[in-house]
């Protein structure tokens, strides 16, 4: 009796999905705004097995329903229950009233076609800004944080800067002016920042301002997302792969001093606390992104407990992981394997000094330093920058430098601070200049300058004031 009547609220419910979908198409088509369906249960189950009944077959037999609409709500009215399917047609689910129970399996991809749409159009007035540290740097940094802001004027875009320049070549760089980005940064959350170039020679202090702010603001992981760029062609075209570099410690601890005379110690410093943050990084990044593979990279046969440690962790959080697959590889032959076959990685994690030199590599793939953007990340703030870190200090004041990494970094800024349609509109608006070929700076073969590439993307800007 029991399973007689579970097959026909089964059939009962089939022939509601068809109904709704059918429906569904129908009102699409119409231009409607919601629909909503009810199905009404008999009283041959009890309400415990009912609502069992309902969440197996929402959760197990039809997939595709959850993924349809914005809302599943079950409510509860004695002595049936309806079952309220609201439709997210046309981005008006939210006109629905009453909260819901549970949200559907497909509420990430529909979070995403909703933020696609809304990146489309342009965005209603804000009332504020958001304000965000700008930290110019050394080299062509100050040009290319020029290019920003004209950028950004042009476009209309929200966002407000609070400049500061530090600077060790330069002596514009002390305790009380490292405090006051420090502040500014915790304050805002969000930076741009330029190369703070470090001078070869030794002055007394072995930590860069550099290092400095990494540490205080704890930016543990440096993201660099290396990506051909259309309309330019290189060795290998369609790269698509992310390096992730751990920064707060390894070679770079500047813990070195020179023990007798001629003999200098250098210390490599490997956590395990840091190695399994960087690891899990990696892998919520590659969740997060729908990547398939995260490639560990380590020098672990020579380095046995320091490099060893970091494996060892990265393998531990992969076991975490079972849908994503799990590599190591050798950094020499990491090297080799990129510059013949990049196409096998999705991927990288690293220690810090590795992340350094593959970072470069990776650049030179598509295009230079010139062209792929980077940032860093901790638990509170995001600092924004190229992703090869170059002053590019022979280029200053020559008007030659090329800002599409630093625009491109602006634009994951953007992202970042959920200014969608801004975001695509800048990034957009670069690559189509890069696609076009008719203006290109020095460094991917061309003859024009800074401000041409600037005026090319000023007018490419598809800005649409409210």
């Amino acid at each position: 009796m029991f399973c007689s009547a579970v097959q026909g609220e089964f059939g009962r419910l089939k022939r509601a999905e068809r109904f709704v979908l059918r429906s569904s198409a129908l009102l699409q088509t119409q231009k409607a705004r919601t629909c909503l369906s009810e199905v009404n249960l008999s009283n041959k189950i009890p309400n415990v097995f009912r609502s069992c009944l309902l969440s197996c077959f929402f959760l197990c037999f039809s997939p595709s329903l959850l993924t349809s609409y914005r809302y599943v709500t079950v409510v509860g009215k004695h002595p049936r229950y309806k079952i309220a399917v609201f439709l997210h047609i046309c981005g008006f689910g939210d006109r629905v009233s009453g909260p819901p129970r549970f949200q559907p399996l497909g509420a990430r991809a529909l979070s995403l076609t909703a933020a696609q749409s809304s990146a489309e159009a342009p965005p209603a007035r804000a009332d504020s800004t958001f304000k965000v540290t700008m930290v110019p740097g050394d080299g062509v940094g100050p040009e290319l944080m020029t290019a920003v802001k004209e950028v950004f004027k042009a476009g209309d875009v929200p966002v407000e800067f609070e400049e500061f320049h530090l600077s060790e070549v330069q002596n514009m760089a002390s305790e009380d002016k490292l405090d006051q980005v420090l502040t500014s940064m915790k304050g805002n959350r969000v930076a741009i920042k330029g190369k703070i170039h470090t001078p070869m020679e030794y002055k007394g202090e072995l930590a860069s301002y550099e290092m400095r702010l990494r540490r205080k603001l704890d930016l543990f992981a440096n993201v660099v997302h290396v990506n051909s760029l259309p309309g330019y062609n290189t060795r290998h075209n369609n790269l698509d792969l992310v390096i992730i570099r751990e920064q707060t410690e390894g070679e770079y601890s500047s813990l070195e001093h020179e023990s007798v005379k001629g003999v200098i110690e250098c210390l490599k410093i490997i956590t395990r606390e840091k190695s399994r943050r960087i690891a899990k990084f990696a892998f919520d990044y590659a969740t997060k992104k729908g990547r398939k593979k995260v490639t560990a990279v380590h020098k672990a046969n020579i380095m046995k407990l320091g490099d060893g440690l970091f494996l060892q962790s990265c393998a531990e959080i992969a076991e975490l992981y079972p849908k994503i697959k799990y590599e190591n590889i050798i950094i020499d032959n990491c090297c080799m394997q990129l510059v013949q076959n990049p196409y096998q990685f999705d991927v990288l994690v690293m220690p810090n000094l590795y992340g350094n030199i593959i970072d470069n590599l990776a650049a030179g793939l598509v295009g230079g330093a010139g062209v792929v953007p980077g940032e860093s990340y901790s638990a509170e703030y995001a600092v924004f920058e190229t992703g090869a870190r170059h002053p590019f200090a022979q280029a200053v004041g020559r008007n030659i430098a090329n800002p599409t990494a630093m625009l491109l970094s602006a634009a994951n800024m953007l992202r970042h601070l959920n200014l969608e349609y801004h975001s695509n509109m800048v990034s957009e608006a670069v690559k189509k200049v890069i696609k076009q070929g008719k203006v290109r700076t020095r460094d991917l073969g061309g003859y024009s300058t800074t401000s041409d590439f600037v005026r090319a993307v000023v007018a490419n800007l598809r800005y649409r004031p409210v």
